[in-house]
């Protein structure tokens, strides 16, 4: 018997190339929610804020901000699972230590850095002689504009400057704005303006009918909003800490 060997036993395969990694980034907006005491009192504060924007934590990533609890304030040790059952995400925990005994068992998020406060914090003078104000050069906000319509499930955030859609935004869809957001079509989605402390910022639809609408964190469901403004064009702003909605000219 003859041993027969081919060239492609001689020859090695060609080696693979490497497959290229391709990696994109991409923001989203996390709320901070900021307990205080007593906790019993502040759940039932966002109850009552769930029950005025229905579906406004739904999927939305939370970071859990425990700087204005103690470590022995009543009703701590339950506070994750209580939110958990309110359907709040929680992507991160700041302002505890893991040392806390009413922190022992809970579930603790991997850590985040790098995150960008989209509100201002304003910190108190030390006694004394204030230091003479320093004039911060203006920076100009750059609007985004989207000649589209925006589909369901879609989320636009502009955090920057005003938004304004050439089109209509699906029921399902939402947009963020640092600044106003005009929609030159219908508005049937959930319109968020104002993030980041912008009480003037407003929201214009050519015609009203959003699943709920929110300037500076004041919010206002569907359910809130006058019948006589549904499908008509319309303005949402501020007024002594209300979301109002009236008809444009």
């Amino acid at each position: 018997m003859t041993d027969q060997t081919t060239s492609a036993d001689l020859d090695p395969a060609p080696a693979r190339a490497p497959m290229r990694i391709r990696a994109r980034g991409r923001s989203f907006l996390a709320l901070v929610l900021s307990p205080e005491a007593p906790l019993d009192a502040w759940l039932e504060g966002l109850d009552n804020q769930i029950a005025r924007s229905v579906g406004f934590f739904a999927g939305r990533p939370v970071i859990l901000d425990l700087g204005l609890v103690a470590q022995d304030a009543e009703g701590l040790e339950g506070l994750q699972t209580a939110l958990k059952e309110r359907s709040i995400h929680m992507i991160g925990i700041e302002g505890a230590d893991r040392s806390w005994p009413a922190l022992a068992a809970w579930d603790w998020p991997a850590s985040l850095e790098g995150g960008r406060a989209s509100g201002a914090v304003e910190f108190p003078e030390a006694e004394g002689e204030a230091p003479a104000p320093v004039e911060a050069a203006p920076q100009r906000a750059e609007s985004l504009i989207i000649d589209r319509a925006i589909r369901s499930g879609q989320s636009i955030m502009h955090l920057d400057g005003d938004v304004v859609v050439i089109g209509s935004v699906a029921s399902g869809a939402e947009l963020v704005a640092g600044g106003s957001i005009h929609i030159y079509g219908a508005l049937r989605g959930r319109a968020i303006a104002g993030v980041g402390g912008q009480p003037n910022a407003r929201i214009f639809a050519a015609r009203m009918q959003a699943e709920l609408l929110a300037i500076d964190g004041f919010y206002m469901i569907a359910e809130e909003m006058d019948a006589e403004i549904h499908d008509q064009p319309a303005q949402a702003l501020l007024s002594e800490d209300r979301v109002t909605v009236t008809k444009l000219p």
